[in-house]
Formats: structure tokens, C-alpha cells, sequence
């Protein structure tokens, strides 16, 4: 399983089995420590094993991640898909820049909003 660490700030996990493992600090995140929450989840819906909604479901319905913020960053533009994760919980929808300059400002933008602006719980 492939993952990566920036500065102990930024977790990259392939497929949605992985990033349900490292919420709920299970298989080879075991060892995580549950009290490091991530202060933010991007989360794209189409993702292998397990798909984003799950994924936002799983973590939306128990109290130890409930509140962590989670911005759908996505391709999608299908209607259900935006209905169904806002009925799930989450905290912002966005469709993903198709220009990699937009994109990435974009994720820059999102940054700054949740992790300096927004006041967490």
C-alpha cells in the first residue's frame, strides 16, 4: 500500500479501504495514535475498494470523527452525488478543476480556508 507523508501534515492514501484503515486506525495503521485526528479530509468519490460515499458515510456516523470537516474534491457532476453527500454530512462539494493550474490553486484555496480561517470545534 502506498502512502505518504509531508512535514507530518499531509496523508495520501490510495483507495478508500486505506483511508477508512488510517480514520479508524486499523490494519496497517494500527498503530496510529486515534488522538491525531486530520484536521481536514479531501475526499474524492470514485475511489477503488471502497467508494467516497462509504467513506463519508463510515465517517459522519461515528462520534470520534464525526466532526472532522471533509471536502468532497471531485469529477463528479452527477445531481445524486452532490445530494447524497451533503445528506451524509459533508461540508463542502466541490468538482474538481479540469486545468492542472486551477486545480491546483484550487486545493490551495481550500487550504487556507479550512485549515487557517474556518473555526473548528
Amino acid at each position: 500500500m502506498t502512502k505518504h507523508k509531508l512535514a507530518n501534515r499531509l496523508m495520501h492514501v490510495k483507495d478508500g479501504a486505506a483511508a477508512l484503515d488510517y480514520m479508524f486506525a486499523r490494519g496497517e495503521y494500527a498503530d496510529r495514535d486515534l488522538a491525531e485526528r486530520p484536521k481536514l479530509i479531501l475526499l474524492d468519490l470514485k475511489l477503488p475498494k471502497v467508494d467516497g460515499l462509504e467513506v463519508l458515510r463510515a465517517v459522519k456516523a461515528n462520534p470520534l470523527t464525526s466532526a472532522t470537516p471533509i471536502v468532497v474534491l471531485t469529477s463528479s457532476t452527477e445531481e445524486s452525488d452532490l445530494v447524497e453527500s451533503y445528506r451524509l454530512g459533508v461540508n463542502s462539494y466541490i468538482v474538481k478543476p479540469v486545468e492542472f493550474e486551477k486545480f491546483v490553486s484550487a486545493v490551495k484555496d481550500l487550504g487556507l480556508y479550512w485549515l487557517l480561517l474556518n473555526e473548528q470545534p
